[in-house]
């Protein structure tokens, strides 16, 4: 008896007192204002300083727009998509991100081959080149 009460409030913990956003598609887990936390580089060659998005703040909004603001205070408006693929019965996310600024007439662009939730406040982004891989850590504002 002892066991099926402690294993009660263990699953009631577990049940109640952890976040369901797992159970969420990715779709509607990143809605929200994230910052760009760190961007490093794995492999050989390649320079994070190339990349569209390696600094600021990017707002997710449910209808596939995106609000982009850089480390420089430069404002970009754009979309955002998740792409769902099977690779031999494994589900990959990749985040397409397309940004522009008007005033200045620049756009950015980037696409992650692969992006997987970490916890409810942080994600991370890997774009897969010849020899090397980046990694963007996103956190929740």
């Amino acid at each position: 008896m002892k066991n099926i009460y402690t294993f009660s409030i263990l699953f009631s913990f577990v049940l109640f007192g952890c976040s369901k956003d797992f159970l969420k598609k990715y779709e509607d887990r990143i809605i929200g204002t994230w910052r760009i936390a760190d961007v490093k580089k794995a492999g050989i060659g390649g320079n994070t300083g190339n990349l569209p998005f390696k600094d600021g703040i990017l707002d997710f909004r449910e209808n596939g727009t995106l609000e982009y603001v850089n480390a420089v205070n430069q404002h970009y408006q754009g979309t955002w998509e998740i792409i769902k693929k099977t690779i031999n019965e494994e589900t990959i996310r990749s985040l397409q991100i397309t940004a522009v600024d008007f005033n200045g007439q620049q756009v950015l662009s980037e696409y992650y081959d692969d992006m997987n939730f970490r916890s409810t406040d942080h994600f991370v982004g890997n774009i897969i080149y010849n020899f090397h891989t980046y990694i963007t850590h996103f956190r929740r504002m």
